[in-house]
């Protein structure tokens, strides 16, 4: 007898007229989470990570979805254009949101005279993103979305047909690579928050190249819909890109004179 990890067939709850999609609690859940450990992180600046979240989580969702619609502009510029403003359905891109939660911290920071602080901050709050991701993670496998190739490992998710690629419409459990990432993403997160003090940017940027490492491993597995770039999907090119840019960075600051 297979064995595989089941699709949940319930995707939301509803509180009277309001429906909860539990993608979404996951999303809140882990940003919640984050600002928890960022505080815990930056106890003698913890306040200052609260209101930075004021104006990075809003920049941060937009952000995603910004990326998402960009990458994947055939699915809504179209008659299903108002799709795009539809985030419970799915579809958020974490290198949209670190970059326009990125810009929204500096930019407060610079507002409030203290931008210096930008880099400790960022690592502070990189354990905890990595974390906020993981969870983030479980809406997909919520959702039936971002699985991987036929499978029929113990531990493949299996896909309802609606959810199917129609190349892979035969098929019924596929990797988990949502699973995958999440687990990536812990294992991440927990050796950056065992690291002893590094220069102010260092483990943000060790977060950056960490976590592409895992995603560019995923993207090879992945076989839902994305742009083809010299024979490669589009996130794994960005994936090889960050993960470059992250070590540079890091090695970059390592090189530095401590003044």
């Amino acid at each position: 007898m297979r064995t595989f990890i089941p699709t949940p067939n319930v995707t939301y709850v509803s509180v009277g007229p309001l429906k909860i999609h539990f993608y979404a609690l996951c999303i809140l859940v882990g940003i919640s989470l984050a600002i928890f450990i960022g505080r815990k992180r930056l106890s003698d600046d913890k306040d200052l990570i609260s209101d930075i979240a004021i104006y990075a989580i809003p920049a941060g969702i937009i952000g995603a979805r910004f990326y998402h619609v960009i990458t994947t502009p055939e699915k809504y510029f179209n008659s299903h254009f108002l799709d795009a403003f539809k985030i419970w359905q799915g579809g958020l891109g974490i290198w949209g949101a670190i970059s326009f939660g990125a810009i929204a911290s500096y930019l407060y920071l610079k507002k409030v005279g203290i931008s210096s602080k930008f880099l400790k901050i960022a690592d502070a709050l990189a354990p905890g993103l990595l974390i906020a991701q993981a969870i983030g993670r479980l809406g997909n496998w919520f959702n039936g979305e971002l699985f991987g190739r036929p499978s029929r490992m113990p531990w493949a998710v299996e896909i309802p047909e609606g959810n199917r690629p129609l190349k892979y419409i035969n098929e019924m459990t596929f990797h988990p690579t949502f699973l995958y990432e999440a687990v990536w993403s812990l294992m991440i997160a927990l050796f950056l928050m065992r690291l002893r003090t590094r220069k102010p940017g260092q483990i943000f940027w060790l977060y950056v190249a960490g976590y592409s490492i895992g995603r560019a491993l995923v993207e090879v597995l992945r076989i839902d819909y994305s742009h083809i770039l010299f024979g490669l999907r589009l996130n794994l090119w960005i994936a090889i890109f960050c993960t470059i840019l992250g070590v540079w960075q890091y090695w970059k600051i390592a090189k530095q004179r401590v003044e």
